[in-house]
């Protein structure tokens, strides 16, 4: 007779259980997830075949509008349990198909995508190749619906790759065009809460604070390594105020604050701190590490005229402190608060321990 006396948790772990429970947990998950994607795949393009049905209805029969009402009713009572045909999810699914006319997209790319993602494209845009766009970096960048609603709001595809740069002097194809579209300008970081007279240790101290958000500002790829990074040269000490490393490009990123306009030499002190980091921190696998000085303003040509004869890549944009979004869709902006919570929770689940630790 077995001993049921003590619980499963206590009881000691035979060798190797501990690794393989840990493989059985991330095969579940993957097939947790698989799961998702399939029923949500299945959903969009079942919205979509909806939404084509009334469209081609309408054009070659003539219904009018009050056919979508009565669709509703009929489909709720022909499936009561099921969510989602109501007028207005069936009005969202008219204009889904209307916007995407595209199967092949549809089904290859957007079915990638919630539902409640694809109605925020359809409320926020429309312009098609903003959408296309939009969803494309959503897809890559795994971004929930809050985070894509703050990049619309923030015309995040107006500011990327515009900040003034040497790339193409000093890197070679295609780690010229990769860096360039790695940055961006403005960046956004009215997120600190700060005036607009903040001092540069104000800034970096409320960046620091805030790091998930900036990373989400910064766009993907980049890891945060430290804060006042030290360097020793010669006799002298250095600090670097914040330094990231981008997985993509696959080298240090150092970013220079400067609460004032852009002047030319902190292209050169930056030009400095890159020598020095590519001689101490990086790796011989890592490419040529990228500078970013984050000025409260710049002329773009006294920008440009400071980098052509540096020798290492740099590029320089505008930082906002403020808030420059028109009341209307300040509103519909998620909070700060929503967004860090919402991504803390992803890393959390991604960091939870997979082992036996009893």
């Amino acid at each position: 007779m077995s001993d049921t006396s003590h619980p499963a948790s206590l009881v000691a772990a035979p060798g190797g259980y501990t690794e393989w429970l840990a493989e059985l947990k991330q095969r579940i998950h993957a097939s947790q997830q698989r799961a998702t994607l399939a029923v949500n795949q299945e959903l969009v393009l079942l919205y979509w075949q909806i939404g084509q049905g009334i469209l081609e209805r309408q054009a070659q029969q003539g219904w009018g509008s009050k056919v979508v009402d009565k669709l509703a009713h009929d489909l709720r009572k022909a499936f009561p349990s099921m969510q989602g045909f109501s007028p207005r999810n069936l009005k969202y699914m008219r204009a889904f198909a209307l916007a995407w006319p595209d199967a092949d997209f549809v089904q290859a790319v957007l079915a990638r995508l919630p539902w409640y993602h694809q109605l925020a494209l359809l409320d926020k845009l429309q312009a098609p190749d903003q959408r296309r766009w939009y969803a494309e970096q959503a897809i890559e960048n795994g971004w929930s619906r809050n985070v894509l609603v703050m990049q619309i709001e923030t015309r995040l595809h107006e500011r990327v790759g515009q900040a003034v740069s040497n790339f193409s002097l000093r890197l070679p194809q295609p780690q010229s065009d990769l860096a360039r579209e790695s940055l961006k300008d403005p960046y956004r970081l009215d997120f600190l809460g700060l005036g607009t007279e903040a001092l540069e240790r104000s800034i970096e101290d409320a960046l620091v604070q805030h790091v998930t958000q900036f990373l989400l500002e910064l766009g993907a790829g980049f890891a945060f390594v430290g804060r006042q990074v030290h360097l020793q040269v010669g006799e002298k000490d250095f600090y670097l105020d914040l330094l990231f490393y981008h997985l993509k490009l696959r080298c240090y990123v150092v970013v220079e604050l400067k609460a004032g306009e852009f002047q030319p030499e902190h292209a050169g002190k930056l030009n400095f701190y890159l020598s020095a980091v590519d001689s101490q921190l990086k790796h011989p696998t890592d490419q040529p590490s990228l500078g970013l000085l984050l000025c409260k303003s710049r002329d773009k040509v006294v920008a440009e005229y400071a980098l052509r004869d540096m020798n290492k890549p740099i590029g320089v944009a505008e930082y906002q402190l403020v808030q420059s979004l028109p009341d209307a869709l300040q509103t519909d902006l998620p909070r700060i608060e929503d967004i860090e919570r919402e991504l803390q929770d992803v890393q959390d689940a991604d960091n939870a321990p997979t082992g036996n630790n009893a």
